[in-house]
């Protein structure tokens, strides 16, 4: 058993070294800003080539692979993995040029960094006063979907998971709010935020590609997966739309963002929105995306358990 001086020690070299490692990063972040967006991509992009296959979280992302993409061979599911490790460090660096890529003109999208698919749904959902819940997941740099949205006017309670390192956490919060406020931390109480944003008539984000151990298992690459019910219930409580968005990293530094049309949720006996149905339906629509762009999904998380 530690003495209380042992854990206040303790507690205050993790928080020194969080500090340090937090500091690091976005230091480093402020250097490459000096250089073109592009040229600190490739330098972050080799270093995570060679630094993620040297982790444990390498194997975690082979084993993922493995069991979505049996049919691929072990030299294809490597070159996913390592691809997946370089959009990784895109998404970290982008963090030091969110200014750049979210300069979007309304009135000329194809402008800038990012073009956005379907964008007559972002008008529809921001003009309709209607609420409305939108998912997604961990693909390409999806952290840009809130923001974005926030620049065409549609405002959106979005649901994120705060970094480990709390210093870290810190820093990329204040990095989000100076493009979108609305943005919610994944902690205890945060689903109440989501309610009272539904009930308000507003519209929510939720990522629903993690595991939930308490949550249900649905299909996810034929494979059982502990998914979360949380999107399903709240579609049930508030019979509103139901819209999936995505973002697909494209070459030289550019996004698209595409929105679905309304999703047909599957209902029960009773007529009420089928709380199971509707889980594995959308966990089908993001198997599609990563079916589509494997390299630009998250597979170092342990989604099947």
């Amino acid at each position: 058993m530690q003495l209380p001086w042992q854990y206040r020690f303790q507690q205050s070299v993790i928080g020194i070294r969080n500090w340090f490692i937090g500091q690091s990063i976005f230091l480093a972040l402020k250097f490459l800003r000096l250089f073109p967006m592009e040229s600190a991509g490739r330098v972050f992009e080799g270093f995570a080539r060679w630094i993620g296959p040297k982790t444990k979280r390498h194997q975690v992302a082979l084993n993922n692979l493995a069991l979505a993409f049996p049919e691929k061979s072990t030299e294809e599911r490597e070159k996913i993995a390592s691809d997946s490790w370089a959009q990784m460090s895109r998404t970290l660096l982008e963090y030091g040029y969110l200014d750049e890529i979210l300069d979007l003109d309304e009135n000329d999208l194809g402008a800038g960094r990012i073009e956005v698919k379907n964008v007559e749904q972002f008008y529809k959902l921001r003009d309709d006063n209607l609420p409305a819940i939108i998912f997604t997941g961990h693909i390409a740099n999806f952290e840009l979907l809130p923001m974005a949205a926030a620049k065409f006017g549609l405002d959106i309670q979005s649901l994120y998971r705060t970094p480990n390192n709390q210093q870290a956490a810190s820093l990329v919060a204040d990095a989000r709010k100076e493009i979108a406020q609305n943005l919610v931390a994944s902690r205890q109480g945060a689903s109440f935020q989501l309610m009272s944003a539904l009930e308000r008539g507003h519209h929510v984000g939720v990522l629903v590609d993690q595991k939930f151990r308490r949550g249900i298992n649905v299909p996810f690459f034929s494979h059982d997966a502990p998914t979360n019910t949380l999107l399903a219930k709240l579609a049930r409580r508030y019979e509103c739309p139901v819209h999936g968005a995505r973002t697909i990293r494209l070459p030289n530094g550019r996004f698209r963002l595409e929105i679905t049309d309304e999703l047909v949720l599957p209902r029960d006996q009773d007529g009420d929105i089928d709380i199971r149905a509707t889980t594995a339906l959308i966990t089908n629509v993001v198997e599609g995306w990563v079916r589509e762009y494997p390299e630009q999904w998250l597979w170092i998380h342990r989604r099947w358990g």
